[in-house]
């Protein structure tokens, strides 16, 4: 298969300026470089941008992040907060603190013309730290099963007016042992 062939079946011929998203987030795309969605962002985006839930399986670098990202953040900038600041709005759940970095190097990206705050929590960094910069407002909370449930067992954060709830890779928080 030539680089061709595999560059054009991996995006459709729509463009994410046909979609109806907030300017901001198109800017971030368009910074990003990125003008056409990905077969999965095609399937994926005229669902889960009206508000239905979504399960999607692709493989790695087919646009599923892009995709959530886009639809936490069109959630949270077409609809008013309500919460309080320390209520994380949308919150996703990633299996490695690996993955939680990425994907919320990818949020601050496609977010980076919005006024959303993004924050990430995972073991292995100051646990005060992280603890307090959750008291000062969160829209989006990234973060690994473990560091997520201790902090919320505290009382740090609360899911109660979570609005979007995002678990990467599925599989292998089960396969982790997460039920």
């Amino acid at each position: 298969m030539t680089d061709e062939t595999t560059s054009s079946s991996l995006f459709s011929d729509t463009t994410f300026d046909s979609l109806d998203l907030p300017e901001p987030l198109l800017q971030g795309i368009r910074d990003l470089g990125f003008d056409k969605l990905t077969a999965v962002q095609d399937q994926v985006l005229p669902l889960s941008l009206t508000g239905r839930d979504v399960v999607a399986q692709a493989q790695t670098g087919s646009g599923k992040t892009a995709a959530y990202l886009l639809t936490a953040y069109n959630r949270l900038l077409t609809t008013p907060r309500t919460s309080p600041p320390e209520v994380p709005r949308a919150l996703i759940v990633a299996p490695t603190r690996e993955l939680a970095v990425q994907v919320a190097r990818d949020a601050d990206g496609v977010g980076y013309h919005t006024d959303l705050k993004v924050h990430v929590v995972f073991g292995g960094l100051d646990y005060h730290k992280q603890r307090a910069q959750l008291a000062e407002g969160v829209d989006i909370l990234i973060g690994t099963p473990g560091r997520l449930i201790d902090y919320n067992k505290q009382g740090a954060y609360s899911l109660r007016e979570t609005e979007v709830v995002i678990i990467d890779e599925c599989d292998r928080l089960f396969d982790m042992g997460f039920s």
